[in-house]
């Protein structure tokens, strides 16, 4: 009678392992689906079958090996002293064919994972190219027409985009997570990247290579749009109709804001409200008054006369801009005044 007992609640025990374990594994699964965002490309489909795949595999996998040890350790565990240890013969045609299986389902998932691949870096022969450059802590973005923006990439929605990417400073990551690509950005050579946007919206683009102090907002957005409007778009002056001031703040809230505010708040770099007028000191210079040219210079070329208590880190902008934002961000910052 309490024989059977215990056979009962080792077979009830038993069963209640496996629930647990099977509960545990299924939790990273669910994780997987709310983690990322909904795909936006054919490639990114592409990508999370074949991850929910291995996942499923990984899943039957563990429940098939790590169930049935649980179980046989419950079930048949040496009961006393006296039972004597059953002999286990060699099998041949079981360890064949636990070596071969698991041999087939590996190359199979190598074979899809490299078509999965093959597409992805492999662009189509007519896409849209734009070029892409990392620096500390932004993104540029030029377009064939000369056009450049800061604040987002701008394509077209069904339309493959190739970007030629390379970096001003230290090594980038450029990741888009509803596309599912990320290429690393190098200094001085380009590496390539392409999807083709199947829903129009907002994505967001973040640097996945630490690349210093402001490497947490380094980020940007791809803005996808209907063709129609993508060609009005790339056609047009995003500066008309704007003021001197406008145009800077325009210029700012793209390229400035990693590290700069509009307030006397310290980031990275200095607050710029009150600088215009101001007494500047530096490390090594004389102090002096800050003027227009103070301002063109420490945007161009930054490193020529460093303030005291910030690091020399500044992106030279020198080439970088128009005369015209240039003219911009110079009113900007004049008109940014201290809260009272």
């Amino acid at each position: 009678m309490f024989a059977h007992s215990c056979m009962g609640a080792n077979k009830k025990t038993g069963t209640a392992m496996i629930y647990i374990f099977i509960f545990l594994l299924l939790l990273p699964l669910s994780a997987f689906s709310s983690a990322f965002p909904s795909p936006a490309t054919p490639i990114s489909t592409e990508v999370d079958q074949m991850y929910y795949f291995i996942h499923v595999l990984s899943l039957g996998c563990g429940l098939l090996i790590v169930g049935a040890f649980i179980l046989f350790a419950v079930l048949y565990r040496r009961k006393n002293n006296s039972q004597a240890t059953a002999t286990v013969h060699h099998n041949a045609w079981l360890e064949w064919t636990w070596s071969i299986i698991p041999f087939f389902i590996f190359m199979f998932m190598f074979a899809w994972g490299w078509l999965v691949y093959d597409k992805m870096r492999t662009p189509y022969k007519n896409a849209l190219e734009i070029h892409v450059y990392g620096q500390m802590w932004n993104w540029d973005y030029v377009y064939k027409n000369g056009r450049k923006t800061a604040e987002a990439l701008y394509v077209p929605v069904n339309t493959p985009v190739k970007l030629i990417m390379t970096s001003r400073d230290v090594i980038h990551s450029f990741y888009v997570p509803a596309f599912r690509i990320k290429q690393d950005v190098l200094p001085n050579r380009y590496t390539a990247l392409w999807f083709k946007a199947t829903r129009k919206g907002l994505f967001n683009i973040f640097c996945t290579e630490y690349c210093g102090t402001g490497h947490y907002s380094m980020l940007s957005k791809v803005h996808v749009m209907s063709l129609e409007d993508w060609e009005k778009w790339i056609s047009t002056d995003p500066y008309e109709g704007l003021s001197m001031v406008e145009i800077g703040q325009k210029v700012f809230r793209g390229r400035c804001t990693a590290c700069h505010q509009t307030t006397t708040q310290k980031m990275i770099g200095p607050g710029l409200a009150g600088i215009f007028g101001s007494v500047r000191h530096f490390e090594e210079q004389d102090s002096l008054t800050a003027d227009e040219n103070y301002i063109r210079e420490s945007i161009l070329n930054p490193s020529v006369r460093i303030v005291k208590d910030f690091p020399d880190q500044m992106t030279p902008f020198a080439g970088l801009l128009q005369e015209e934002e240039m003219t911009g961000l110079v009113e900007y910052i004049k008109s940014l005044k201290p809260e009272k």
